[in-house]
């Protein structure tokens, strides 16, 4: 699948691994920086979502999404690992599921965008599972400058993989391919936030913050690590 993400926001609260352990299966070794794992919470827009080589389907492939997530890592390869991804579109939801077998959610999204700044609400249809809901602004702060390497940015950010799991809960694997992320220092504002798993609070304290204006890219269906699981870009 290709499609562009519009808009986007990476917030990062650092949370004891341990809160996360129950979240994340055992096959899986949650990845820690300075022995510290970390929890984001990321809200977008995706736009030009299609089946990669052909073009957007108009009005099925634009729509608010968010994303709340950790790190993994399994065989020295990084990924992400998530927590949950609410969607706008019903059609999306579904078909992510069905492809991606990730815990996709509906939601009732609405994205504003107000002189330079994005107000963004989500919350999660009724008996699409857990209550969650977040309603917040943020906007740029600073110039673009892609994360260099070795630094927590970096770390957090330029992750190739997504890693699910199957019927029977085996591990899967998805490629993900994009340019290195155009990363801005951002400034949020939080007006309620209930996206985090069960039994991770989020600590008191502000997040690390980082936005991206567009980002391209193409995710490989998911694979058994020892399969392999990318094709040709």
């Amino acid at each position: 699948m290709a499609q562009t993400w519009l808009d986007l926001l990476f917030a990062h609260w650092a949370v004891p691994a341990e809160m996360l352990r129950p979240h994340v299966p055992a096959a899986l070794s949650i990845d820690t920086y300075d022995g510290g794992a970390w929890l984001g919470i990321t809200p977008f827009e995706v736009s030009g979502l299609r089946p990669r080589g052909m073009p957007p389907v108009p009005r099925l492939s634009r729509f608010p999404e968010l994303n709340v997530r950790t790190y993994v890592i399994l065989e020295d390869k990084p990924g992400i690992w998530f927590f949950s991804l609410d969607a706008g579109h019903a059609l999306a939801v579904a078909g992510a599921r069905l492809t991606y077998r990730l815990p996709y959610f509906r939601a009732d999204m609405e994205i504003e965008r107000v002189a330079g700044s994005i107000r963004y609400r989500s919350e999660r249809a009724p008996r699409a599972g857990q209550p969650a809901s977040l309603r917040a602004s943020y906007a740029p702060a600073g110039p673009v400058a892609p994360p260099a390497t070795g630094t927590l940015e970096h770390w957090l950010t330029e992750r190739y993989c997504l890693y699910t799991t199957d019927r029977r809960g085996e591990i899967l694997r998805a490629e993900i391919h994009h340019p290195p992320w155009p990363l801005q220092p951002a400034t949020a504002t939080w007006q309620e936030n209930t996206m985090s798993p069960p039994g991770v609070p989020l600590p008191a304290h502000e997040p690390l913050l980082h936005f991206a204006k567009r980002q391209d890219v193409v995710i490989w269906p998911p694979r058994a690590p020892n399969r392999g699981s990318r094709g040709e870009p």
